[in-house]
């Protein structure tokens, strides 16, 4: 589980500023939406995070899924950008390091994970993990002479001859991380985290449409529990809605892509020659069966396709699937613009479902709809957080936990809108 991430000189994120996950020490709601997972380490399933357009909401999660991606990303070429963008509305910054620091929980372990890098090269990289009260490092990656070097904690065990093939792939532009998967060794402190980052830190979801769609069809087609559980949302987003079938479907091919088939080894030679000879191709796909009542007060079924389902329903499909991913994994998962084509209840539901049924898993979504404010029986006041465009165009980030007298307030909505928190639209 994520306890914090600490962002500088990262889009709008000019100066230093962290996000948090730890829960402040009230009690209310506490079996739903805390997680223990060390002793006094106190850790929410849920933030929420608030703000104008443009103030920076989107920009928090991308901090979190460039992370993601730099870790696992392999560069060919020492010459290509790392791929940060720094703060852009200076005259300074673009050449100033951007900094990034996770600490995070992995099996009951601590760990705290540090990056400073600038768009050519990373500068430092470093691995704790705490054995104990005290910090033991795993590895510290420094730059010197256009070169990477990278030293081990004297707890961890490597052969030298892994020392050198780490440091031999581990191009200046890329993370530590991708440079020992090309390695054959074993460093059960390093693997712990691999697994973690890939199959508990899970990719952003943004509003696009598609994306979201296609990963629920894969998640239906491989998993019937899921299926359920996933009908089970729909039926919130579409009372109509009473089963989803999957079905082959027969597309016809244009000569170009027959082409690039053909080129696929992994596919059976017998299988090419028939997509040759009839151009066609076998895919499974989704259709959605709905019950309705007459004009005669009968039932009545039908069957269509995604392609005449409302965005709404596409909308509620796709996030049910990830966060119903996210819960079975124990994993960690944003989602931004959650109130995208979805109507308000919905998004209380989903929301509501996530801190019923999860475990250790965490999400973290940014939203402009702030009707969420005041659902005392469903969240905490630390699970509001805000970000503030300043006059400087950056981006100020702050908890609503960190104002004070907030019980004395009948309405955080209201006063949400009336600015006492700040993070509104400067509309004059």
């Amino acid at each position: 589980m994520i306890q914090s991430l600490t962002i500088k000189n990262f889009l709008s994120f000019k100066e230093e500023v962290t996000f948090s996950f730890e829960a402040t020490n009230d009690k209310k709601l506490e079996d739903y939406h805390i997680v223990e997972v060390a002793k006094g380490i106190r850790l929410l399933k849920l933030c929420i995070v608030n703000g104008a357009n443009a103030s920076g909401k989107s920009n928090l999660l991308g901090a979190f899924e460039f992370l993601k991606q730099f870790w696992f990303i392999s560069k060919e070429n020492k010459m290509d950008k790392t791929g940060v963008i720094p703060f852009l509305l200076d005259s300074e910054t673009p050449d100033k390091p951007t900094n990034f620091k996770l600490n995070f929980y992995v099996n009951g372990s601590k760990y705290s994970y540090s990056l400073e890098l600038n768009q050519n090269i990373v500068i430092s990289e470093k691995l704790d993990f705490y054995p104990g009260v005290q910090p033991a490092n795993v590895f510290t990656r420094t730059i010197g002479g256009n070169i990477s070097k990278i030293e081990y904690g004297n707890k961890i065990k490597i052969s030298q001859v892994a020392k050198e093939k780490i440091a031999i792939s581990c191009l200046t532009n890329m993370s530590v991380f991708s440079a020992y998967t090309k390695v054959n060794t074993d460093i059960p402190e390093i693997e712990h985290v691999l697994i973690w980052m890939r199959k508990q830190f899970m990719n952003i979801v943004t509003p696009n449409m598609q994306h979201l769609v296609q990963y629920a069809e894969q998640t239906i087609l491989k998993d019937q529990n899921i299926k359920r559980e996933i009908l089970a949302y729909l039926q919130k987003a579409d009372f109509n809605i009473f089963n989803i079938d999957v079905v082959d479907v027969q597309k016809t091919l244009p000569d170009f892509l027959i082409d690039g088939i053909a080129q696929d080894k992994s596919i059976p030679s017998s299988e090419i020659e028939r997509i040759k000879n009839e151009k066609t191709i076998t895919i499974k796909e989704i259709d959605f069966l709905h019950k309705i009542v007459n004009s005669q007060g009968e039932e009545e079924q039908f069957t269509l396709n995604k392609n005449y389902q409302s965005e709404g329903t596409l909308r509620a499909l796709g996030i049910g699937a990830v966060i119903l991913q996210a819960i079975e994994r124990d994993a960690f998962l944003c989602i931004d613009e959650i109130e995208s084509k979805l109507h308000p209840r919905l998004i209380e539901f989903v929301l509501e479902q996530f801190l019923r049924n999860s475990i250790q898993s965490q999400l973290l979504v940014a939203t402009h709809y702030d009707g969420l404010f005041d659902e005392d029986d469903m969240f905490r006041k630390d699970n509001f957080w805000f970000t503030e465009k300043k006059q400087n165009g950056s981006t100020d980030l702050y908890s609503l936990s960190d104002f004070r007298a907030l019980n004395r307030i009948s309405s955080i909505q209201k006063a949400y809108k009336l600015g006492k928190f700040g993070a509104i639209p400067n509309i004059s």
